[in-house]
């Protein structure tokens, strides 16, 4: 047994639950496992394994889930934490995600969406907390990840070219409200929960790397998914929903919704590009196809014309013969 494993059952004891049955539920691309533990009288719960020593922490994950649920909104209750070593026992809220109901019953899609947009006018009408800002420094630097790791062959004038004029694009949206923004907020991170009402309905998971930002962007994150496809129709109504339910310009947030859509696309496709070349985490790259697709639906809108000639001089589609090319450099590359 390793010193990390009888760090973990210490902790397990001194909540009360070392006769427990343990059972990994989740990993993800970070270093955190997720297991839940199991009384003999069928009570739950959720041990977090974070190491430190792996660059994880759970302060922030305990800070944004007290807000949230002082908010009204169904985070996890933290119920024992020991964060120097990084381990926390959360509330165990299911296994009903997003992802896996909509897979069993596809009619849910219209209630589901429109529930999860109901958070995110709730969370953005409360106080946002003291967080890092997710301003235009910070999005240009992380939309580069797409020259870095996914299109490696451009050259730094390639891609100063490309940063230049994407701050550019970016950076009106500073002058926007800042809210949180929980940025991993998508089908495999929302939980439904019907016995709940209102917005406690939808369970909320991995925040804890949130920061504030422009109100567009988990709008964004839920509508243009990653790991599934969201029907354009339903894309359409909850934006149109959000902006009502916000009495927004619809056309000044179609522009920003296209511009953040386009940026959080971009540093996915170096993530997951990332994550086969220096992780070895191949998988990852069957997923890029539809993560260009939302980046070639954002790069339509009208007002990213000038950066859409860019982005697809410099960048190569993921045609079948380019993701073998990555696949066969999975876990041979060090961080740059």
């Amino acid at each position: 047994m390793t010193d990390r494993q009888n760090a973990s059952n210490d902790f397990i004891a001194s909540a009360g639950w070392q006769d427990a049955q343990r059972q990994t539920v989740a990993g993800d691309a970070s270093n955190r496992r997720y297991d839940r533990l199991t009384k003999s009288n069928g009570d739950t719960i959720i041990l977090m394994d974070a190491p430190r020593e792996k660059g994880e922490d759970v302060r922030p994950f305990v800070q944004i889930a007290n807000h949230l649920r002082a908010i009204g909104l169904s985070a996890p209750e933290i119920l024992a934490a020991d964060t120097e070593r990084g381990f926390l026992l959360i509330e165990d809220l299911g296994d009903d995600l997003f992802a896996r109901v909509l897979q069993q019953d596809a009619s849910l899609e219209r209630p589901l969406y429109t529930a999860a947009v109901d958070v995110l006018t709730h969370l953005h009408g409360a106080p946002c907390l003291d967080l890092k800002p997710y301003d235009a420094d910070v999005m240009t630097e992380m939309a580069a990840l797409a020259y870095v790791w996914y299109a490696r062959e451009n050259t730094p004038e390639t891609t100063a070219r490309f940063t230049a004029a994407f701050h550019n694009l970016v950076a009106p949206l500073d002058q926007a409200a800042r809210v949180l923004i929980q940025r991993d907020y998508h089908a495999e991170n929302l939980l439904w929960l019907p016995s709940r009402s209102d917005v406690a309905r939808v369970g909320l998971l991995d925040f804890q790397d949130a920061m504030s930002g422009h109100p567009a962007y988990d709008l964004v994150s839920v509508l243009q998914d990653a790991r599934r496809d969201v029907s354009a129709n339903i894309e359409t109504e909850m934006k149109a929903h959000y902006v009502a339910q916000n009495g927004l310009d619809a056309d000044d947030f179609e522009r920003a919704y296209a511009i953040l859509g386009l940026q959080r696309n971009l540093r996915i496709l170096g993530v997951f590009a990332r994550l086969c070349m220096r992780d070895g985490k191949a998988h990852y790259v069957d997923l890029i196809p539809r993560v260009w697709g939302h980046i070639q639906t954002n790069l339509r809108h009208p007002a990213l014309t000038g950066i859409a000639t860019i982005i697809n001089t410099d960048l190569p589609p993921p045609t079948p013969v380019f993701l073998e090319h990555l696949k066969s450099q999975c876990a041979t590359l060090p961080h740059p």
